[in-house]
């Protein structure tokens, strides 16, 4: 088959595709009430498509740029018509029609797979209205913003950085660290998102978790804190205990995005942590005996700038100690700075680590340093909740946290890595 013809029908199934759902949308008009339906559309992808490939033959451009320059004209004035009547000021159809001509012109002599994408993405977007236009009904300012400085910050300020190291240790690379602050901070956004489509915490257990996305240990505070305010203690505690296991999760999946060599190192003994704290935090759910949700989880949006840009000070503070010290007095010092690191802010100690993968670090040794980490930020968890709780519930807690870093301990020594 010539592959002109071909093309003039993928120009062609462009049009009928945004057309099919151009016409479903106003299927229930009156027939001839509107200016484009699903003929309309194709043969509007068809004509661009045609007259890509005449200005192709002339080896003229500019035939091209007066078909559209025409197309649009008689196209917008006909739309101009149906709004006067309907009383509408949707410019919709004008671009969609636009869209159709310029993708099949593409589709003849650009790229076809990304004509057809382009087509096909094109259609969801149109096919998408409603549920586009509830999420920005649903969309709060903050979150809003917070999408926009996610956006500024990936695309705008990643590529400025340096990808190199800039001190004398190979441990202060601006690209890297920024990259990480951003991908931890995305983690917590896209958690936040998924929640909020989902609706608001709804119940003790959906609160915990959502709220430890953000910070397991802000969630086991704010627990404490309702716990002393005269909540039931150990369901709180239990979903404290839950709010660890997302922790431990959320470390293995830093792991295998950014580093994933130590993995198999540290999923044994971080699974048997997991399902030790899920066992005692289920168990302490089950003695909620009312049956009453709390609220009492952080339920902000994750993605502030103030504890972003804190985050990336101390990861470039970690990072820089970490690399130099592997380079006085070998990887094996890093044990302790990864515990010590590890209880103030787990992906900071864990990011910081798996940097150095490779380097003067073997995935073995990161792996233990992972699991220092997620033992000290335990640890350091527990802290926080005798200090802000009462013992019923820190009590129980501390249980939980003591057997949960036994077995994992235990498991690490005994097995052998994956």
């Amino acid at each position: 088959m010539d592959p002109l013809i071909a093309r003039l029908g993928l120009a062609l199934a462009i049009g009928l595709l945004v057309g099919l759902e151009r016409g479903w949308q106003e299927r229930d008009a009156p027939d001839r009430s509107r200016t484009a339906g699903i003929r309309t559309y194709g043969i509007s992808g068809l004509l661009g498509g045609v007259l890509a490939a005449l200005a192709d033959a002339v080896d003229s451009a500019s035939v091209l740029v007066a078909g559209l320059l025409g197309f649009a004209a008689v196209f917008a004035w006909y739309k101009a018509r149906e709004a006067t009547h309907d009383q509408d000021f949707s410019v919709t159809g004008v671009v969609a029609g636009l869209g159709v001509f310029a993708l099949g012109a593409l589709a003849v002599t650009g790229d076809y797979r990304a004509a057809a994408g382009g087509g096909a993405a094109l259609a969801s977007v149109l096919a998408s209205r409603e549920v586009l236009h509830g999420l920005l009904r649903r969309l709060t300012w903050i979150e809003l913003r917070s999408a926009l400085i996610l956006v500024v910050m990936t695309a705008i300020i990643l590529p400025l950085l340096p990808n190199r190291s800039v001190d004398p240790w190979g441990g202060l690379n601006p690209w890297e660290i920024w990259f990480f602050t951003v991908l931890t901070a995305a983690i917590s956004f896209l958690g936040y998102v998924a929640t909020r489509i989902l609706g608001q915490a709804r119940g003790l257990l959906v609160s915990a978790l959502a709220g430890a996305v953000v910070s397991s240990t802000a969630t086991t505070v704010a627990l404490a804190r309702t716990a002393k305010a005269g909540g039931n203690p150990l369901p709180l505690a239990g979903a404290a205990a839950l709010a660890a296991v997302v922790s431990i999760l959320r470390v293995c999946v830093i792991v295998l995005v950014v580093q994933p060599s130590p993995i198999s190192s540290i999923a044994p003994a971080a699974l048997v942590a997991a399902l030790c704290f899920s066992a005692c935090g289920g168990l302490l759910l089950l003695l909620n005996s009312d049956g009453q949700a709390s609220s009492g989880t952080p339920s902000r949006n994750p993605f502030e700038l103030g504890p972003l840009l804190l985050f990336a000070l101390l990861f470039a503070i970690v990072s820089t100690s970490n690399a130099a010290l592997a380079g006085r007095v070998g990887g094996s010092s890093l044990l302790v700075t990864s515990a010590l690191s590890g209880t103030f802010d787990v992906d900071v100690a864990v990011l910081s680590t798996l940097r150095l993968v490779g380097q003067s670090v073997t995935s073995e040794m990161a792996g233990t340093f992972v699991l220092a980490a997620l033992a000290a930020n335990a640890v350091g968890r527990l802290a926080m909740a005798i200090l802000a709780g009462p013992v019923r519930f820190w009590a129980p807690l501390a249980a939980a946290t003591i057997a949960a870093i036994g077995l994992g301990f235990a498991t690490f020594a005994v097995l052998p890595p994956l």
